[in-house]
């Protein structure tokens, strides 16, 4: 049985910075597609960012670009979010999702696999 398991998440203040981690388990998911996403409270879960298997491809939300970075290793079977320059509007449950298809998981149609999530609550 898969799991994705996150992990990282925490309290910060406002410009700080936070690494989130996914470690796969049950079986290697070096080549799927992977991606952070996010729920905010009384908001919809909204895509963060995606890379591809081998992390030639990264994409982003507009409200991230700059700020936040995906990259993977899957020596380790873990992706990871390093979140810089945080804001209050970045606070939310993050969860990590692995899918086929990379525009599936940018678009959010093609996820085979979630994670259960982490908080991330940044004060101002």
């Amino acid at each position: 049985q898969v799991q994705l398991v996150e992990s990282g998440g925490g309290l910060v203040q406002a410009g700080g910075s936070l690494r989130l981690s996914c470690a796969v388990s049950g079986r290697t998911l070096s080549y799927y597609p992977m991606g952070w996403f996010r729920q905010a409270p009384g908001k919809e879960r909204e895509f963060v960012a995606a890379l591809n298997w081998n992390g030639g491809n990264t994409y982003y939300v507009d409200s991230v670009k700059g700020r936040f970075t995906i990259s993977r290793d899957n020596a380790k079977n873990t992706v990871y979010l390093q979140m810089n320059s945080l804001k209050p509007e970045d606070t939310a449950v993050y969860y990590c999702a692995a899918g086929s298809n990379l525009q599936g998981v940018v678009d959010n149609y093609g996820i085979d696999y979630w994670g259960k999530g982490t908080l991330v609550t940044v004060s101002s």
